[in-house]
């Protein structure tokens, strides 16, 4: 649709990244204090000697209106790589004008372009972007149950203990 609106981000997008990132939050009702990357952070696992994630950016005239942040993951059942979309953000002034749709398809070109069989990502039960994801063609995985370990969990199974 508008492809030419999408680019992969540079070291500087890095304030743009964070700043899409603390609006995201927002969207999703978090408080500001949830967000804790920073620029540093963007630069060093983005851009740095071992990137750990990479991210497209849409807008019209020079602005990042739009955040698709994504990395690699692996399915042994593929037995390929597959990609990660982490977060998928526009900006509320800037909905409505195919930055979504131009974002997701640019991922699906990356992700088609190296080979990987999957594209996942999780989506809030009230997100009403759900709609958009089902157009697209993605489907609601409702066998799977999401499960995450952090902070103290993390330190304590490195010890050998359970919570």
């Amino acid at each position: 649709m508008i492809p030419d609106l999408v680019r992969m981000a540079t070291p500087a997008d890095a304030g743009a990244v964070v700043q899409l990132i603390q609006e995201l939050a927002a969207y999703e009702k978090e408080p500001p204090s949830s967000v804790k990357i920073t620029e540093a952070d963007v630069l060093r696992d983005g851009f740095g000697a071992r990137p750990r994630f990479e991210a497209l950016i849409a807008g019209k005239d020079g602005r990042a209106d739009g955040l698709a942040l994504f990395f690699h993951n692996y399915s042994t059942w593929e037995g390929r790589a597959g990609i990660y979309l982490e977060d998928l953000f526009v900006r509320e002034s800037a909905r409505g004008q195919g930055l979504g749709f131009a974002l997701m398809r640019k991922l699906a070109e990356i992700a088609q372009a190296r080979g990987c069989r999957r594209l996942d990502f999780w989506v809030l039960h009230w997100n009403p972007t759900r709609d958009f994801y089902h157009r697209l063609g993605f489907r609601h995985m409702d066998q799977w149950l999401p499960y995450r370990l952090d902070g103290a969990g993390i330190a304590a199974l490195a010890k050998g203990e359970s919570a």
